[in-house]
């Protein structure tokens, strides 16, 4: 018998090729991927929105509510 050396086939059987396991596998991982992705769009929009229903502060150019009514310079004596 003449087998055919590359894929170890006889000349008349054809291989069908199928999808392997890894190729399952990586569809998984890429489809977990996405939907991780998509979770943290939502939590970066949750946490956006939650940003600006916080009043401002120092940082954002707003006062200091621990400095609030402080006023610079010589203070008035205290008795």
């Amino acid at each position: 018998m003449d087998l055919c050396p590359a894929l170890h086939l006889r000349p008349w059987e054809v291989r069908i090729p199928r999808p392997g396991k890894a190729t399952l596998a990586k569809r998984d991982r890429e489809r977990a991927k996405q939907a991780k992705q998509k979770e943290k769009e939502e939590r970066r929009a949750q946490r956006k929105a939650e940003k600006a229903a916080v009043p401002p502060t120092r940082r954002d150019g707003g006062e200091d509510p621990d400095l609030a009514g402080m006023v610079p310079g010589p203070q008035p004596p205290l008795f």
